[in-house]
């Protein structure tokens, strides 16, 4: 078997959020370990050791070796999940699973991409993940740390899908064979938005003092040309002296 880690637990007897708030108070965390065939058993962590251990296992699938004063046996266990806090990262709660040596489970295990694509050398393309974890069932001598993914002839267009992956002994994977874990694409070229140009008609429209179009209405409010005369029959505007040497209106003649 396998080189395990192994992590230092006491039995925890208080429940309830008090409990556990006094717990993560004393560097604790709480923690329970529940398998197929055992009771779930409530646990509790030291702090500095747990972090000490997670990054002994930097993201590989390895199993833990749990000891603890209460047990006269050491279980054999994976982590199941570990629940932080979102604003201070400071751990909340650790899920153990036990596992038997003699039966098989299933577990998610991280993908690791090795070699350096064809693709990417040579037709500069790009390496897009589909999977970056895979389903597996195995006894717990046959765990891979890791899935290895050799990408070396991949080229541009090509995928790699789960059925496609080197065989591992004692390894059953659980996902679609037909699953991408990882393609060589083609760049993405960057989109330019084109500026449009304006025609000439536009130009000269938009040019200071270009004279309307044929047709076109002046604007409301233009003052006239100066000298222009009003068109036959115009109402003068409002307030205006009538212009000079007009023609006045026919008086009733004086009997």
């Amino acid at each position: 078997m396998k080189t395990n880690l192994t992590l230092n637990v006491a039995a925890r007897t208080q429940t309830g959020r008090s409990a556990s708030r006094r717990l993560r108070n004393a560097n604790q965390v709480p923690a329970i370990l529940y398998g197929k065939h055992t009771s779930p058993e409530k646990l509790s962590i030291d702090g500095p050791e747990f972090r000490k251990l997670l990054k002994a296992a930097s993201g590989r699938s390895i199993l833990i070796e749990i000891k603890s004063p209460e047990r006269k046996e050491i279980a054999l266990s994976i982590i199941q999940e570990v629940s932080r806090d979102p604003i201070t990262d400071k751990y909340l709660h650790v899920d153990l699973h036990e596992v038997k040596p003699d039966e098989k489970f299933e577990i998610e295990v991280r993908v690791h991409i090795s070699g350096e694509s064809f693709g990417v050398k040579n037709q500069s393309g790009v390496l897009e993940i589909g999977a970056h974890t895979l389903r597996i069932r195995c006894l717990p001598k046959d765990l891979p740390e890791l899935i290895e993914v050799d990408v070396s002839p991949l080229k541009v267009g090509e995928t790699i899908k789960v059925g496609e992956i080197k065989s591992v002994p004692g390894v059953e994977f659980l996902d679609p064979k037909g699953q991408p874990v990882v393609s060589c694409v083609e760049p993405v070229a960057e989109v330019v938005s084109a500026v449009a140009t304006p025609t000439a008609e536009q130009a000269a429209a938009a040019a200071p003092g270009a004279a309307p179009a044929a047709g076109a209405a002046p604007a409301a409010g233009a003052a006239a040309a100066a000298g222009a005369k009003p068109a036959a029959g115009a109402a003068p505007a409002a307030g205006a002296k009538p212009a000079a040497g007009a023609a006045a209106a026919k008086a009733p003649a004086k009997k």
